[in-house]
């Protein structure tokens, strides 16, 4: 394994991507097609999409044949997308070819079906129905992710006939860590390790040495949770089986990595009420559009708190200390509120939080709200009691930020719950919602307790 520090690897693709550029602006394609041989397809993928798209489009044309399907396969959706639209039918078959199952599946599913179609359509038979078999199946579940390239042993045969079986095999499916056992039936019922095969006295059946502990996956459990087992239990493939228990194909561990990066992306776009952009230079009308809706939501959501600000003109008229004083009380709403919500949805999504200890959480969140909330409240009314030299606003803002804290860290918790009630997503929707409630209640708590006070 490299010991290279992840800096240097990203300054190294830096350097390569301006090499290129520098390439391409002096006008030797020679020289560029050049530099792109000696690369992985890893990095050449990484290069285009550094790259913005009339650049990427010279690029694609200067990479070897023989790895453009494995490029292709690394590519995000949308950039593969861009790709597919610059080829032909024919094209996109070449390209494919040699691919595994899921990935081409993966692929094709960028198309629309009247091109996916014909691109099946001109496959191969056997290449055609490994792929269907992939596409049958939604593209979020273990079905849509497994490949179909198994290589399945039956019980009741020795080890040295097996190991005879796989040296007629030109070469295993990637990272094959294990073979299947299945039975007359084709049902799963054990794996049998490679380690095993090869240490164990060849005379030995199947039976006796395979493993019985691993459960197969159902094709129609969902990604993330494929992901969370592969986590858990540390597999490199796993089994997948219809609802009959028969072996359907496999699930690898670099399909469960590209699972987990694209929900982590999807997890860090939503911070910022985002939906992920697989392209980082995208257009700008299709950026454009993509960001509209959310800044229009935020917009309402801004007019709704200062609508509420509105009604209590006359208190800030009376009382200017209060105009300074405001956004700090939405502010540390906010902040208390979010590092709840980050919480909730975190477990939520690592599988943690149910029914049965939601309650136990919101308990601990309101107890940790509470004593911030008298913390930092009497802190901060110390600083306005200093400030403005008037003890009642320094009441008034220790109330309005107690009020404030605990309904935010009550509202962190119970907010992506009812979202995914509602089957919203709270990634995406928890963030907007939070802040709305805690301007809302931010503001109306110390305006209202200010009005009531000064009268």
């Amino acid at each position: 394994m490299s010991n290279t520090p992840p800096a240097e690897i990203k300054f190294r693709a830096q350097n390569q991507l301006g090499e290129l550029f520098a390439a391409l602006d002096s006008g030797t394609g020679r020289e560029v097609r050049r530099m792109l041989s000696t690369l992985t397809p890893q990095s050449i993928a990484q290069l285009l999409e550094s790259s913005p798209p009339r650049i990427r489009q010279v690029l694609w044309k200067l990479i070897d044949k023989e790895v453009e399907g494995e490029v292709l396969q690394e590519l995000t959706d949308e950039v593969q997308s861009q790709i597919l639209a610059t080829m032909d039918t024919e094209e996109m078959v070449a390209v494919m070819e040699g691919l595994d199952a899921d990935d081409i599946a993966d692929i094709l599913q960028q198309l629309p079906e009247r091109v996916m179609a014909e691109v099946l359509s001109a496959m191969s038979e056997t290449d055609r129905l490994r792929v269907e078999s992939v596409l049958a199946h939604d593209e979020e579940t273990a079905g849509g992710l497994m490949d179909t390239d198994t290589i399945s042993v039956r019980p009741n045969l020795t080890l040295d006939v097996v190991l005879r079986y796989l040296r007629r095999h030109e070469q295993l499916p990637e990272s094959t860590d294990s073979l299947f056992v299945v039975n007359r039936k084709g049902q799963y019922i054990g794996l049998l390790p490679l380690s095993k095969l090869l240490t164990t006295d060849p005379s030995v059946t199947v039976r006796e040495v395979m493993n019985t502990d691993v459960e197969p996956i159902p094709a129609d459990m969902s990604d993330t949770e494929v992901a969370r087992l592969f986590t858990k239990y540390d597999w490199i493939t796993a089994p997948v089986v219809d609802e009959n228990g028969r072996l359907l194909g496999r699930i690898t561990i670099d399909d469960v990595v590209d699972v987990i990066r694209g929900d982590a992306d999807h997890s860090l776009m939503s911070l910022a009420g985002l939906e992920e952009e697989g392209d980082t230079f995208a257009p700008v009308r299709r950026t454009a559009r993509r960001r509209a809706l959310w800044l229009g939501i935020n917009l309402l959501t801004a007019l709704l708190a200062s609508w509420v600000i509105s009604l209590f003109q006359g208190t800030l008229d009376k009382v200017v200390a209060l105009a300074v004083l405001m956004p700090i009380v939405a502010s540390m709403g906010g902040v208390a509120g979010s590092q709840t919500l980050t919480v909730v949805i975190r477990g939520m999504a690592l599988g943690q939080i149910g029914r049965s200890n939601l309650s136990w959480l919101l308990s601990r969140e309101l107890g940790s709200a509470v004593l911030n909330a008298l913390l930092w409240s009497l802190v901060m009314g110390l600083i306005a009691g200093l400030w403005f030299g008037d003890n009642r606003i320094a009441l008034i803002i220790i109330a309005a930020m107690v009020i404030n804290l605990v309904t935010a860290a009550f509202a962190g918790a119970i907010l992506p719950v009812a979202l995914r009630a509602m089957r919203i997503d709270p990634a995406l929707a928890g963030g907007v919602a939070l802040t709305t409630v805690t301007d809302v209640v931010g503001f109306m708590s110390f305006l209202g307790l200010a009005t009531w006070y000064f009268g």
